[in-house]
Formats: structure tokens, sequence, C-alpha cells
């Protein structure tokens, strides 16, 4: 396994150390935001870790291995390359032997996550159950990592894009715990709710580093949601960001776009629309996400050592 992983110096150090470390998806630098906002955005991101005690480790296939951490170099050539892979856990072995670069979608940098013992992970939204699936069948894979693959993830909640209700009825099913990070509601990426109650709160991280301790040393498997609502002041208009993902849908519809493409056209689409309001909004929720992450990183870090 060691010939497979490769760690950047800072990670390394980290690790040695001891010290909280925080992981970072790459698919939403290669498809999910333009270059050079997502180069610029990554880069903000890991400084927010570091301001805030952790240690950043995004996460990238490159040189047929999976980097844990990248240079300056490294995120500039993901950001800007053209033909960067979407990595999930059926693409690893692939990517790792064709020595392709390639981009890790949140089931993928789960289990690269475990695989250097990294338990939190900040990302913008997880995947779901999409709207419609009920006749296509289209699941994304996060859901199924974070029911066997023992990582935490904060993010904004699952992508408007998708069917929530589905979504929290699906990680229900297969035990994934949902927590609300300061609210009772799950977030709907762009918005700081939605009409979903959560059984599950937590105020503090401290609180929240307890329940992952907790949950894992039963040696429950899986990971868990901390869903994070999108600031106040950069929080979208619900009913308006609603309407323009359904004419985003109807679109993607009429074009016969499909699987992998869906949600990097639709994304691209909801910004188009709101001429570039859903591209800040989503620029500052990953930024909030980076900083709760790191403060649950460190309360957690502190707890596992006692």
């Amino acid at each position: 396994m060691t010939t497979m992983i490769t760690y950047s110096a800072e990670v390394k150090q980290a690790m040695e150390n001891k010290q909280p470390i925080v992981a970072l998806e790459s698919t939403i630098i290669s498809h999910g935001m333009p270059y050079p906002q997502n180069v610029e955005t990554a880069r903000v991101v890991e400084q927010i870790i570091r301001d805030n005690g952790a240690v950043p480790a995004t996460i990238a296939l490159m040189d047929g291995a999976i980097k844990i951490g990248l240079s300056d170099e490294e995120l500039e050539l993901l950001g800007s390359s053209p033909d960067v892979a979407k990595v999930s856990r059926r693409d690893l072995g692939q990517l790792i032997a064709t020595k392709k670069i390639g981009a890790t979608t949140v089931a993928a940098t789960m289990i690269c996550a475990k695989l250097a013992g990294i338990r939190v992970f900040a990302t913008g939204g997880i995947g779901g159950v999409h709207r419609g699936a009920e006749t296509t069948m289209d699941i994304s894979a996060d859901l199924e990592e974070l029911a066997k693959t023992g990582v935490a993830v904060v993010c904004a909640g699952a992508k408007s894009i998708l069917d929530i209700g589905l979504t929290l009825e699906y990680l229900e099913t297969k035990g994934v715990p949902v927590v609300g990070y300061q609210t009772s509601q799950m977030p709907a990426f762009y918005t700081r709710s939605s009409s979903f109650d959560l059984s599950s709160r937590a105020d503090d991280v401290k609180m929240l580093a307890g329940m992952l301790n907790a949950q894992w040393e039963l040696g429950l498997e899986g990971g868990a949601v901390v869903a994070n609502p999108i600031p106040q002041e950069h929080a979208l208009e619900e009913s308006f960001i609603n309407g323009i993902i359904e004419k985003a849908m109807t679109e993607a519809k009429e074009n016969g776009i499909s699987g992998k493409q869906v949600t990097p056209f639709l994304l691209g689409k909801v910004k188009e629309l709101t001429e570039g309001a859903s591209l800040v909004a989503n620029i500052e929720l990953v930024k909030h996400n980076a900083k709760v992450g790191a403060q649950l990183a460190v309360a957690y870090n502190q707890l596992s050592a006692q």
C-alpha cells in the first residue's frame, strides 16, 4: 500500500507529530468550479484549515499513486487540465494502473482518507438520490461509502439538485448519522434549511467529536454527515434557486445528459442561470465547511489522544 499512497511534506510532518488533519476532495476543483476560481478557492480553503489549527490534505490521483496533500503546482495542474478524470470507488484501480490524473469525489476521498488514517473530511455537499431516481436508479456512490467507511463528512447538506428527502431516507436505512451542526433542519446547499427535520443536532464541535468517537469506539461501521448550513449572508432565496434547478433539470433531460455528467452539467447551468450567484454561494459554503471541519478535527484529535 505504501507504494500507492504518497504524502506531501506538510501532511507527513503532521502525521508524525499527531496533528489534526482535514481531508479535502479534488473533484470540486476540477469539475465543480471554473478556472481560475477553483484553484484560488482551493488555496484559500487550505489556509482556512491551517488558521483553525489543523493541516489540510487535498487528495487526488497522479502518477499512479494516491496523493494525500498537493503542492501549489499540483493544485494548478489539477485545476487547469481539461482531461482530469472524475474518480469514485470503481475508478481507483483503473486510474492508479493507467497513471492518469484523477480528481476524487466524496466517495473516493473518503476511501483515501480512511487509508491514510484521516477521520475528518470537509467538502461542499454530498451526492445523493437524484430526482426521478425511482425510474433512473441514479443514486450517488457517496451514500454507500458513508454506510461503510469511517470518515466524518462536513458539508452543507446534499446538493440542491438532488431529492433531499429520499437521500435522507437512504442514509437512515444504511444507519448513517446525519447531525445538524447548530441546526435542526437539513440544509440544502445554497439555502440554510429545507422542509426536512433532523433527529440529531450538535451545537459545538466537542459534542460532535464525542459522538464520532463513541460511534467508532463501539466498532460501528460507516461515517457520518455533519450538516453545516451555508452562512446566512451568502444563502440564496429558496424559491428562486428551486426554480432555477427545475429549469436546469429540464435542459439536462432534453440534452440526454446522464450518469457522471449530470452533476457538472446542472451546477454549470445553475451558475449560468443565476448569473454567477450560485458560484459565489458555493465558494462561501466550502470555506465555512473548511472552518468547521478544522475545528472538529482539532476537537476529535484531542479526544482520541486521551
